[in-house]
């Protein structure tokens, strides 16, 4: 049986951690020896108004069990004063779990610039704001364990959530990036799309299903991919009410056609099924794996 996962000495930001997930982080890091900045806003789940109830609460919380625990009230736009929060008050960072989001629903072509914009700030801007200022910190100690929130809006996409789905694929684009970036100084970095019962999902579940999908649920694969022993980097995992599951890329074998510069639309659709089937498939995991099959193609159609 594997030994309790400590993480005592450990610095861990978390945003957004006064309810929901990012509480239930904060409080399981806080219990296992970690030092947690508890970052919250304090605002609603449309991004309105400020509060540091919440996260001061959760810092009692923390305390309460024997932890050590800051609580930090920025906004995650002003990424650099939370990490600087964490500097001041631990000395380092060795963990960020960037969780902070908030929901502007509305059907596409009702959708205004603002709910597009402040979307795009909060999730994406946000988590890169936040990021960028603890990158510097992480590479300088040739460590760290960085963990983007994704959904499965930004996955499969949802109807209702254009601004939401963009902004939460453009965040596994840019955790692969950081990956491939941090690998050489130990910097690993992964994405959970979680399902769990919070603020954000309770406009779309009953409160029953709110209810059973606990928070608790999604934070133990959260602390494995945070902790030091772990050494998965670029993946992406779907989870929740016990349920864990790695994603990964799927392409059918395609076609090649050839004398490639004559293709015509008409040769597409004679060749629809074969590049529509998923019969053979492979799942490619790096670009170079694109550039294989395209460079294949042109040294194909150079022969010909």
């Amino acid at each position: 049986m594997t030994d309790q996962l400590r993480f005592d000495g450990r610095v861990v930001v978390i945003t957004g951690a006064g309810n929901g997930l990012g509480r239930s982080y904060a409080l399981f890091f806080g219990a296992r020896g970690a030092k947690v900045l508890v970052n919250d806003l304090g605002g609603g789940r449309h991004g309105d108004g400020r509060s540091s109830e919440a996260a001061n609460t959760v810092v009692n919380e923390i305390r309460a069990l024997g932890g050590t625990a800051a609580a930090n009230f920025d906004s995650v736009e002003e990424g650099g004063s939370i990490v600087a929060a964490a500097l001041d008050q631990f000395g380092t960072v060795d963990i960020l779990i960037n969780n902070a989001g908030i929901l502007r629903d509305s059907s596409f072509h009702k959708m205004s610039q603002e709910d597009w914009q402040r979307i795009l700030r909060v999730h994406l801007h946000g988590s890169f704001a936040v990021t960028h200022a603890a990158w510097p910190v992480l590479r300088a100690k040739g460590y760290g364990r960085v963990l983007f929130t994704s959904s499965g809006a930004g996955i499969y996409g949802n109807f209702g959530q254009a601004n939401y789905s963009a902004a939460k694929l453009g965040l596994y684009g840019l955790a692969n990036t950081l990956a491939i970036e941090g690998r050489s100084k130990g910097i690993h970095v992964n994405t959970i799309a979680p399902i769990a019962g919070s603020r954000l999902t309770e406009t779309i579940l009953s409160p029953e299903q709110v209810a059973a999908l606990k928070p608790e649920y999604v934070t133990p694969l959260v602390a494995w991919l945070c902790h030091h022993s772990c050494t998965e980097t670029g993946g992406l995992f779907e989870v929740g009410a016990g349920y864990c599951a790695k994603l990964r890329w799927e392409r059918t074998r395609g076609h090649v056609f050839a004398g490639g510069g004559g293709l015509t639309p008409e040769d597409v659709v004679d060749h629809w099924a074969a590049i529509t089937d998923f019969s053979e498939a492979e799942h490619p995991s790096r670009i170079e794996d694109t550039f294989a099959q395209v460079l294949g193609a042109s040294a194909n159609e150079r022969s010909t």
